[in-house]
């Protein structure tokens, strides 16, 4: 196995949570799935001439959008999972706070960008957060945000029933801090990000059916040679004239 040079996770342990990720992708589209709620060949022709693309390409931006669609959840797992391999008292619990280490008092909700959470769901997550420092109170808890606006660990100050709240044991925190608290390592996060791309090489080639597996184009193209005239038969082959391009 190839030395990833981490230091804070073994090269097994990386490859391992790696590849338990890239196994929970959408890594396949066909045409029936393509096709589930009619896509619209007049968006894909606009697509191609505006930006000019291929319709091929315009066909391809399609599937890798509805793929990516699925995804986003998959990168959650990602990012809440690499914790477990963390040692040290740190855990995943199946309910509760994302990640925890009873040890510490630490109590963490994990979010993948700072504005994903609207403001119902941001008093919800403090006053989950303020429950936990009634309950114990050496507690600390932490909205760690994996995409921030910049590096920090602030006190997380909200509006709170039109009032101003703030506590200095209910804080925000970067992803690269949340690294260096848990691992010991400042530069953590980096390290893992710049490794991240030979890790997923490794585990695609080494695992080849977790290739992706795209079948719309063989099977647009299986009647109609041209792939416009088989996108417009797809959505309006009982549309007045649309059944004229049956026979081109």
């Amino acid at each position: 196995m190839r030395d990833y040079n981490l230091g804070f996770i073994s090269n097994e342990d990386i490859y391992e949570h790696v590849k338990t990720t890239v196994k929970s992708y959408r890594r396949e589209i066909t045409l029936a799935q393509f096709n589930e709620n009619v896509v619209d060949p007049v968006k894909l022709t606009f697509d191609s001439k505006v930006y000019g693309k291929s319709i091929q390409q315009a066909i391809a931006d399609e599937c890798f959008r509805q793929i990516d669609k699925s995804n986003t959840n998959r990168i959650g797992y990602f990012h809440q999972n690499i914790f477990k391999y963390a040692g040290n008292g740190w855990i995943v619990p199946k309910e509760g706070f994302d990640v925890e280490n009873n040890d510490l008092h630490i109590y963490v909700e994990l979010k993948n960008k700072h504005n994903t959470m609207n403001s119902a769901s941001s008093q919800k997550t403090y006053m989950k957060m303020q429950g936990k420092l009634l309950d114990d109170d050496m507690a600390t808890c932490y909205l760690v945000e994996a995409i921030s606006k910049k590096s920090k660990d602030d006190i997380w100050r909200i509006t709170l029933d039109k009032k101003p709240r703030s506590h200095n044991k209910i804080r925000r925190m970067s992803m690269d801090r949340f690294y260096e608290l848990v691992f010991g390592d400042s530069k953590a996060f980096y390290k893992l990000c710049m490794a991240l791309p030979l890790i997923i090489e490794d585990v695609i080639t080494e695992n080849k059916e977790l290739q992706l597996s795209n079948s719309v184009y063989e099977e647009l193209t299986r009647e109609h040679s041209n792939l416009l005239t088989a996108l417009y038969l797809l959505a309006f082959s009982t549309y007045e004239g649309f059944s004229e391009l049956t026979n081109k």
